[in-house]
């Protein structure tokens, strides 16, 4: 057989290494609304976070790289960076791991009982590829089998009512509660903010069912746009849907703007809300976060309309963690802490 090693190196057509060669060297799986799926050898499914900021969580799970939805503020698009990929490209070029179920159970012998683990992170678990190849619904069965953890799962997707019965079980084996991200409830902002995410109301329905079948179960109202979801009226708005809802709970977080999400982002506001741009720059261009005086105002307004609607903390009663507004901790469909966490692989 004829050797196709290169036998110069330095002039190999494809210089990247690691994680970045091994997504581009992955076969084309399917395509669908201008975006490519491939599949992704993985090594390990569940991530250790490393962080000083006090993570709700310890471990993460991502079984897709990149999402569809395409979330003009996505702060998660940096991990496409990895993959030697432009953020640009984290809507249209989705990776799915594979073996995902088996390499869940080898690691979670390794992990104690009572170890946090949060599901969605950096990419929702429930975007349209996991209709078809149901890896999320694979590792929920795991859980299902294999109980004492403290999980929560975070998603846009009504597709999680789907994973209804197997859920059920992972509640009476695991405790665990199920976040679903509703910035606005207005449908028109909804569908140019968020594009490909289902409707809002599509999500207040899911979080309905979910409650009905006994699920813990809250509202994420992130991230909050100043100028355009921060109003009062408009938090108020989702507050008043989630609590119909029957929800345990809703928390809020200010908008957190990467570097490699601004380009994105600010195309999205000088479109839509040319009026605001100029506000933006000043306030983001020169620090991700918001301001001190922003947060605290954000953070009594949000209170405020939790205590009008009786909605709780996210935590359990139980739980080490004090539930707070927390605009530097962002919570996007993206899964939420991870840009201050150190992970092993995402």
């Amino acid at each position: 057989m004829a050797k196709t090693e290169t036998l110069f190196p330095i002039l190999d057509s494809n210089p990247l290494v690691g994680l970045a060669r091994t997504a581009a060297g992955a076969e084309l799986d399917s395509t669908g609304c201008l975006t490519e799926y491939r599949p992704l050898p993985s090594r390990s499914i569940v991530n250790k976070t490393v962080s000083k900021r006090g993570l709700p969580f310890t471990h993460a799970i991502n079984p897709y790289r990149g999402c569809e939805f395409g979330c003009r503020y996505c702060y998660a698009r940096y991990t496409h960076e990895f993959l030697e990929l432009q953020p640009d490209e984290f809507e249209r070029k989705i990776y799915f791991k594979q073996n995902a179920a088996w390499l869940l159970k080898q690691e979670l012998q390794r992990l104690k009982p009572g170890t946090e683990i949060a599901i969605g992170t950096a990419t929702d678990s429930y975007q349209p590829l996991e209709r078809k190849l149901g890896i999320t619904r694979s590792l929920l069965e795991v859980f299902a089998q294999t109980g004492g953890f403290k999980l929560s799962i975070i998603t846009k997707s009504a597709l999680i009512t789907r994973d209804l019965d197997v859920l059920k079980n992972v509640a009476r084996a695991n405790q665990l509660s199920v976040s679903i991200t509703v910035t606005t409830t207005d449908r028109r902002l909804a569908r140019i903010l968020e594009p490909r995410a289902p409707r809002p109301d599509l999500r207040i329905k899911a979080l309905a069912e979910l409650r009905t079948a006994g699920i813990r179960a809250g509202v994420n109202c992130a991230p909050l746009l100043p100028g355009i979801t921060d109003l009062r009226s408009s938090i108020d708005a989702v507050a008043s849907a989630a609590a119909a809802a029957g929800a345990c709970y809703m928390f809020a977080g200010a908008l957190f703007l990467k570097p490699c999400s601004l380009p994105t982002f600010f195309a999205f506001v000088r479109e839509h809300f040319p009026q605001q741009l100029a506000a933006y720059e000043r306030r983001y261009g020169s620090s991700a976060f918001v301001s001190a005086e922003y947060r605290k105002r954000m953070q009594e307004l949000v209170e405020s309309i939790r205590a009008k609607y009786k909605l709780g903390s996210r935590y359990l009663p139980n739980s080490d963690y004090q539930d707070a507004f927390v605009d530097d901790m962002p919570f996007g469909e993206a899964q939420p802490w991870l840009p201050f966490a150190q992970v092993s692989s995402l």
